[in-house]
Order: C-alpha cells, then structure tokens, then sequence
C-alpha cells in the first residue's frame, strides 16, 4: 500500500470517526500565519517508518494512544498538593481548581504512606509534614468537602496501604452518593519500586502483592473507570537512574504485577485497561521526549507478544507525568521554574495524558499558593499559547527523536532480558541488582556534577550572592495536638464493640485468601482507622526489612 492511500485510510477509516464521537477542541488548528495543521504528519516515502511506529492511536502507539491527541482533549493537569490538616489542603485543593486544575493530586504525610495513626509514637513530628494526615474516613471526607466526588479525577500517590485509602475513598463516595461506576481517578499502590527506590514499604513482597491483585479483581467488577496501579518510574528516576533504566526497571515491574494477576485468576484483557503509569520529565528534552515514545512501543509490544493481550486498550501505555524533582535547585529558586517549562513541554511533545508541574521553591519549604499557581499556569501557557497541541506528536520523524526512541528501547529491552534471566522483577530486586544499577547511575551523574563536566546553573557555576529567607510556608505544631485530638474523640463516639469484630474479621481474612477490598471499605464505614486496619496486618504478615548490599 502506497504512502498516500496509507494517509487517505487513516484520514477517512479513523481519524474522522474518532472526531465525531470525541469533537476537537476548535474549529481549526491554524498558525500565526493561518497555515493550517493536519492532524498528523509522517516522514516522506516512510512507509517502513509507518510499520514501526504506526499513526497515532494505532499499535503500537509510538506516536501516541489517542488518534487525535491533545486536539480532542488537553492532558489532565494536575498539582500535587497536601499538607498539614484535611481542611487545609482542601482549601488548596478548591483554589487550585478556581485556577483552572483539572484533576485532583493527593500528597500524604509519611505517617500515612507508612500505615501509621497520627497518635501513634511512630508518627511523632512527622504529622502533616510532606502531606496531608488521613487516620480515618472522617479525615478523606474534609479533604474532599465541597467536591464532588463524580465530577473530578483523583489520584492518591499511596503505595503500601494504597487499597485501605482506596476503601476510605470510595466510603466518602457512597456517602455523597455517588455511583462507583462515576468514580474516576488513580492509586499509585506500586510497592515494587518502594522496594526499589522510594521506602515508602510496610509488608513482605506476597502480601504486598496479594493487595495489589485484589484491588485489581475489585475495580474490575466495582470500579471500572478507575485506574487500579500507577507503575512507576518517576521515583526510580528521582533515585538517580538513566532515562532507559527508568523505562526498563518501570516495564519490568509491570510484567511482575501483570503476571501476578494472571497467576491469581485474571484473564489480561479484564485488567490491563486499567493500569496506568507514571513518569519523570527529566531536563535532557530531546532524551525525554524519546523516552516517552520508547515506553510506549516497548509496552505495547510486551503485552501483545508476552501476555497474548487482544484488547488494543490492554496495549496502551498511558501515563502521568511529574516534572523533575531531583533538578530543582535551592540557589536562584526562579530558575526552577525554566527547567520545569522544559520538562513539562518534554512531557506533552511526549504525549502524556496527566501532568503535574513542580513549583519553584519546593527545594526549600512547601509551595506557596503563588509558586502553584506560577506552576500550573506553566501548564495552560504550553495547552493555548505555544501550539505544540495542535498536532499530535510534533516531533515525529525527527532524526534525532526517532534514533533516541530506537536505542532507549533497545536499552530497556537488554535490561529487561537481564532481569527476566535473575527470575524477573521481584527476584532482582532481593537480589539488589535494580538499586545497584540506580546506585551505579546516579554516582556517575554527582561525580559529572562535582567535576564541572556537567553544569547546573546557579549551583557549579554562574553562582551569585543571595540571602534566603526560610520564613515560608510551614506545618504548625498544634497540627499534630488537633489531629490527636480528633482521633481521641473519634474513638470515645465509635461503636468499640463493632470495631473490635471487624479487627478480628479482618485478622481471619488476611491468614486465609478472601478478597480484603470489601472488609476494608466496611471498616472504613464503622470508624476504623487507618492505623488499626495496619497494624493487623502486621501482626498477620510482619513487616519487611530490606536486605543489605555491599
């Protein structure tokens, strides 16, 4: 078939289809000039380019999942945003979406990623400090007053106890009454790169998954809009990896979870539409925008040649993306918020369907309302003033993006045969040679650092004198006093007797293998909190504890 019949079948068989079930968001895509903008354009005499890349929303998706992309609809841009009290990041929460936020982003404090009570002497001075403190349903529901529950998309960056927080979610739904079938949103719930990376863990890798699989069977049947794991590489990345490692040790972690649902019962195609993924925009653009396109293809095909999936959404890798953490400076704070431009056009021109762009000062306090919402205007600048969205992967047939998206995947793939050979993902974990590899990296990116063979503006050179005042945004004492309090009181009102039966339920449920989901959301309802549903299961499981490497 001929390059131009291949473009007229595309433009007429699917393309317009998908236009008049999904209409884009103007009447036309002109530039400044008034030169209009097709869709989409490919290389030309590229029908060789055609087979291994495919158009957008073909398989296997190198260009992107959607045909017509950011025409029919602008990525979901949200802020991560959480601290101190439920009522404080819920006021946040309503000014980011006044601001224009699309989607809802959650950030918890440690004591809660790590399944702890605010009064639990584990949480001591960590109450409220890098996140919201949520022990209870009544908390989730503060955070979420005034918002309805169906209108917006919400995802919770939660790991080990992600389905307890997931059951609080869903009773804070049925309490507003809303349909679960209407809820829409994500829960990272990715312990393997906690293992990795983050140490965010609390159980041994089998429960652990046990958790994860059976959020897997609930939402399939419960929740069938709702994004059930957010696999991912940002934290690897943040731990020092390259780009192709990021890729390589995210896929290799989503084969594990992937076969883990498998062995459990799941048919691929009952599932996969519901993963997603998220990942680091770094500062190397071209390198970045490569990536994405690599993850992408390298996915599309694991799951049609390994997993035998038919369903064409099972091959879609969709993903969030977060801007660069680990680049953000604490000298000349306002350069952030170049390299975060950078990083979140590296994102869309890479075709993410989520974003969330870091403020300036987060290398030195908590955001201000005005550093979020210099961030999330970074977003709308990019969506409607710069025009990279008005056709759908840009930078396709690009030299040099096409050769980075060749040998990122090529790299990936070599790293995932390696670890395929150590008996896959978790195996190589125990074994320590993903944190090795991360280890190895990042050493060579300091080093590159500290000699001057890489610069960092501000930081190894084109330094200036500067005074910074930490007198910003701060977590207050009393947030911890009150949020003890509160629990204190939740406990003095509850019906003790129901919760007991519910622990004791719950302590039978997890020696045996009945699905968890629907008890979590009964304790949740009964006033049981986050802390007390933990600690039985560390009673049941133990907690885990990282092998030593050297």
């Amino acid at each position: 078939m001929s390059l131009e019949k291949e473009q007229h079948r595309w433009e007429k068989e699917t393309f317009e289809p998908l236009v008049e079930r999904f209409p884009e968001r103007k009447p036309a895509f002109k530039t400044s000039s008034g030169i209009e903008l097709p869709p989409v354009l490919v290389p030309s005499g590229a029908e060789e380019y055609l087979e291994d890349s495919g158009f957008p929303g073909e398989y296997p998706f190198t260009r992107g999942v959607q045909a017509n992309m950011y025409r029919g609809r602008l990525w979901t841009m949200r802020q991560y945003a959480g601290y101190a009290t439920a009522e404080e990041s819920n006021e946040r929460y309503r000014y980011l979406l006044d601001q224009g936020q699309t989607g809802l982003s959650v950030a918890f404090d440690l004591p809660t990623q790590i399944g702890y009570d605010a009064d639990d002497p584990m949480a001591q001075g960590e109450v409220g400090k890098v996140g919201v403190s949520i022990s209870s349903v009544h908390d989730m529901e503060t955070l979420f007053k005034d918002i309805p529950l169906d209108k917006v998309s919400t995802s919770m960056t939660i790991n080990a106890p992600a389905s307890i927080l997931l059951a609080f979610y869903i009773a804070v739904a049925k309490k507003q009454g809303v349909s679960l079938n209407k809820l829409r949103g994500t829960i990272q719930n990715d312990i393997l790169k906690e293992y990795v990376a983050r140490g965010t863990y609390i159980f041994p890798p089998e429960p652990s998954m046990r958790l994860i699989t059976d959020v897997f069977k609930f939402c399939k049947d419960n929740v069938p809009r709702w994004n059930t794991i957010s696999i991912s590489g940002y934290h690897i990345r943040e731990a020092g990896s390259t780009a192709a490692q990021e890729v390589a040790f995210t896929l290799a972690n989503a084969i594990a979870y992937i076969q883990a649902a498998i062995d459990v019962g799941l048919a691929v195609d009952d599932f996969a539409g519901q993963l997603s993924f998220f990942f680091n925009a770094h500062n190397n653009f071209l390198e970045e925008v490569a990536k994405f396109r690599a993850a992408r293809r390298l996915y599309a095909r694991i799951m049609k040649e390994r997993f035998n999936a038919q369903d064409e959404k099972s091959c879609r890798l969709r993903f969030h993306t977060q801007t660069a953490g680990s680049t953000l400076t604490a000298q000349q704070p306002e350069n952030n918020i170049v390299r975060v431009t950078l990083q979140a056009l590296a994102a869309v021109l890479g075709g993410t369907q989520s974003l969330h762009t870091n403020s300036m000062d987060e290398a030195l306090w908590l955001p201000t309302e005005k550093s979020v919402r210099i961030a999330l205007r970074t977003q709308q600048i990019i969506a409607h003033e710069s025009g990279v969205a008005d056709t759908v992967d840009p930078l396709g047939g690009s030299y040099v993006i096409e050769s980075l998206t060749d040998q990122i995947e090529s790299i990936a793939n070599d790293y995932i045969e390696k670890i395929d050979t150590l008996g896959g993902a978790l195996p190589a974990i125990k074994h320590g040679f993903m944190q090795r590899e991360i280890q190895e990296a990042a050493y060579h990116a300091q080093r590159a650092i500290e000699t001057g063979e890489d610069i960092v503006v501000g930081v190894n050179d084109f330094q200036v004198d500067e005074e910074i005042d930490l007198e910003a945004l701060k977590v207050d004492p009393k947030v911890e006093e009150n949020q003890i309090q509160k629990l204190a009181e939740l406990r003095e009102s509850r019906d003790e007797q129901k919760v007991n039966a519910l622990l004791s339920q719950l302590e039978s449920a997890a020696r045996g293998d009945e699905p968890l989901m629907p008890l979590f959301i009964t304790c949740a309802e009964n006033d049981v909190t986050l802390g007390e549903i933990c600690n039985v299961l560390r009673d049941v499981w133990g907690q885990y504890r990282p092998p030593t490497f050297i």
